[in-house]
Order: C-alpha cells, then sequence, then structure tokens
C-alpha cells in the first residue's frame, strides 16, 4: 500500500487501523515481532507516524513494547483472558439490566431483528463463521448504544479489542455458536420481559460461557 492512499489529515491513525486489522485477521500473530522498518516501506511512510500508530495499539492492549527489544503483537494469558471475560461481563451485564428496565419498544425492536439476523447466520450448513461474528458484535454494540453511557461504551470497546486476540479459540470452538445463540436467545426473552434482574443474569452467563469456551 503506497501513502497516497492514506488520508493525509490523521496519518497515524489511518496507521494504527490498517496494523488492527491485520492483527485482528491473524496476518500478524500474537507474539510477532512487529518490523518496523518492513511496514513503513509497504506503506511508503516514514517511522515517525508509524511509531505513534503503535503507541495507540500499545494503549489499547494490541501492541506490547519491549525495551530495545521494540514492538510485538500483545500474547494474551489465560488470566488475561479471564480478567477481559469478568469485567465484559459485568459491564455488558449493567448494560442489559438499563435496557430491560428503560428501551423503547422501537430500541427493543432493532434488538430483535438483529438478533433475527443472528438466528439466520447461525443455520445448519452456513460455514460463514465471520458473518456470525460481525452481527454478533453489532447486537452487543446496539445493547450498549441503548444503555446510553458513553464511559461505560469506551471501556467496553477496548476489552472487545483485547478479546479479539483470542477470538479463534472462542466461538470457533465445536458447538459454541449454538450454545451462543441459545444464550442470546434468553437475553431476548429477559429484555422482551423488561425483567432487569434476569437479563443481567443471562448476561452474566453469556460471558461465563465464553470464557470457557475460550479458554
Amino acid at each position: 500500500m503506497v501513502a497516497a492512499s492514506l488520508s493525509p489529515r490523521a496519518l497515524y491513525e489511518e496507521v494504527a487501523e490498517l496494523l488492527r486489522q491485520r492483527i485482528f485477521s491473524r496476518e500478524l500473530e500474537p507474539g510477532s515481532w512487529i518490523d518496523e522498518l518492513k511496514l513503513a516501506e509497504q506503506y511508503g511512510i516514514s517511522r515517525t507516524p508509524l511509531r505513534e500508530a503503535l503507541k495507540v495499539l500499545a494503549a489499547e492492549g494490541l501492541v506490547t513494547m519491549k525495551v530495545r527489544r521494540g514492538a510485538y503483537v500483545t500474547e494474551v494469558s489465560e488470566r488475561d483472558l479471564a480478567d477481559v471475560y469478568h469485567l465484559l461481563g459485568l459491564l455488558e451485564a449493567d448494560a442489559a439490566g438499563v435496557v430491560a428496565a428503560q428501551a423503547t419498544d422501537a430500541q427493543l425492536r432493532e434488538l430483535q431483528a438483529l438478533h433475527q439476523e443472528l438466528e439466520a447466520a447461525a443455520v445448519p450448513g452456513n460455514e460463514d463463521r465471520q458473518q456470525f461474528f460481525a452481527v454478533n458484535e453489532r447486537f452487543h454494540m446496539q445493547l450498549l448504544a441503548v444503555a446510553n453511557n458513553r464511559w461505560r461504551d469506551q471501556m467496553v470497546a477496548d476489552l472487545r479489542k483485547v478479546m479479539k486476540l483470542n477470538r479463534h479459540n472462542s466461538l470457533l470452538k465445536s458447538g459454541r455458536i449454538e450454545e451462543s445463540l441459545r444464550e442470546h436467545r434468553a437475553i431476548m426473552a429477559a429484555l422482551a420481559a423488561r425483567d432487569s434482574t434476569a437479563a443481567v443474569q443471562r448476561m452474566h452467563e453469556h460471558f461465563k460461557n465464553g470464557l470457557e469456551a475460550a479458554a
């Protein structure tokens, strides 16, 4: 990719997004060294915006900076993963409780529509797991949007970036998509019933089971 394809308004942000997607796609694998010189040449840029981009990714937890050794794609330990899922469970369960109590009928219909997309993406014989991942994330992001707490949204967004480093060990586990779908049905039932207590509990269970599948 050449520099002409990158926006001059915030070059390091463009580079950070390119690297972020390469990390999520496993083109840059956890634990791998990031060759700054090679990447700068590939993108046709100096190392200054590249280093600024790496600082952004380091702040997100996707990159680890090592003294005199450079930047590496972060490896997520079992403890890291447990901590991330624990916090996500707390934050998103709280959001689910808010949605059950405060969402408008129209907002619940939007969530139900996303749930139906999730059902369609999980039909037997459908091999497009990436579609399930994408709709699943949209559902969770929409639920957070309805709960309407920008500080919680930012924390969840950062935690989910770290969670994606381990995605291939979670929803890809045999039977996990079907299990996840059943959990989503239970969450939707609690939301539809306006049962905040049940919504909180169902979301907690969803993340608990997700961690067990990811471990």
